[in-house]
């Protein structure tokens, strides 16, 4: 019976590790806080999250989430997510979703700017953020 207990509480820490942690703004770098308001000087009531080791901050909207933009901790871009109605993605995305994964829905939907300016649409399901290209080729699973 320890085992399991063990094991349980193993598979917790690890699942906690793996996703989003919510921060408070004091927990975020100076030069990750600086980066935003120097981009982004009209953000507020802006929330953290740390995700794969850099920064996110998400504000607007009624979720308060319209607008999420990673930086890393030193406070470089990396890159820009707005929300965006389903029926804004490329009209080949829902159909390969369909197709590639079990007819699953998708939840939400972005168009997301990197780093180098290139322009992508993101695409949830299932917890994973499906990356495609400007015309709605897929590019990768993030």
């Amino acid at each position: 019976m320890n085992k399991t207990i063990l094991c349980a509480l193993a598979m917790t820490v690890l699942t906690g590790i793996a996703t989003a942690q919510d921060l408070k703004s004091k927990d975020v770098p100076a030069a990750v806080q600086g980066a935003l308001t120097k981009k982004y000087p009209n953000a507020s009531k802006v929330s953290w999250e740390k995700e794969k080791g850099n920064y996110e901050a998400n504000w607007g909207g009624k979720s308060g989430e319209d607008t999420s933009v990673v930086f890393t901790p030193g406070g470089a871009f990396v890159e820009q997510v707005d929300a965006i109605a389903l029926s804004q993605l490329p009209a080949v995305i829902a159909p390969y979703v369909k197709a590639h994964y079990n007819g699953a829905k998708i939840k939400e939907a972005g168009k997301l700017t990197d780093a180098a300016g290139r322009h992508l649409f993101e695409a949830e399901i299932k917890g994973k953020d499906l990356i495609f290209d400007e015309n709605g080729k897929f590019v990768k699973v993030d």
